[in-house]
């Protein structure tokens, strides 16, 4: 090939090139722009009832541990109840999460994820009172110590169920002053907190 015709196809493919540089981006962005999805609002939809990623299914586990123990099938009520727990903790977590970041900017959406948080806590420590009650048919008192110890930090002491949890410590001789005493006057009782994050949760014996 001569030298000038070999030049003179390098300008026109350096010509091209720079052409399509700069026409292939704009052409790609429209594509790209009349492509795009409109964004559009869309009712809530509610999750299968048959998920216990929710509050009913979290009732729904702490029903069926129940049966477990009228059936004093414990290992299974324990099974139930820990996955009841463990539901429960994380829906309230994230729950409290939505209602900080709605703070100041949505009024309803954070009182309702703020109502869901404090309905998700109670769930979570009913089911820990149920587990401990588990162990302790189980002969486990062990494993229901820690349990009654978190649920009294988590309701404070002179909530009913912080109470109830009370009781079951002085039962076990873990405590030797009852609660409440005559004279007591309980003081302002705070809404239940999610407990410290525990690296595993106690299984029952077999």
């Amino acid at each position: 090939m001569p030298l000038n015709t070999f030049a003179y196809w390098s300008r026109s493919s350096l010509l091209l090139g720079m052409l399509l540089l700069g026409v292939l981006p704009r052409a790609v962005f429209a594509q790209n722009q009349s492509s795009s999805p409109n964004v559009q609002i869309v009712n809530p939809t509610p999750p299968p009832s048959s998920s216990i990623y929710t509050l009913e299914g979290g009732k729904r586990l702490m029903d069926e541990a129940a049966a477990a123990v009228n059936s004093q099938n414990y290992a299974v009520a324990a099974r139930k109840l820990l996955e009841a727990r463990t539901v429960m903790n994380q829906l309230s977590n994230f729950y409290q999460s939505l209602n900080s970041s709605f703070l100041g900017i949505d009024t309803a959406a954070a009182d309702s994820n703020r109502r869901r948080a404090l309905e998700a806590a109670q769930l979570r420590d009913q089911a820990t009172f149920q587990l401990a009650l588990v162990y302790r048919a189980n002969n486990q008192p062990e494993l229901a110590v820690p349990l009654l110890v978190e649920i009294i930090r988590s309701q404070n002491p002179t909530r009913e169920l912080g109470q109830k949890a009370y009781q079951q410590l002085l039962e076990l001789g873990f405590v030797d002053v009852p609660f409440p005493r005559t004279g007591a006057i309980p003081s302002a009782t705070p809404a239940p907190s999610p407990p410290p994050a525990t690296s595993a949760n106690p299984q029952p014996r077999q």
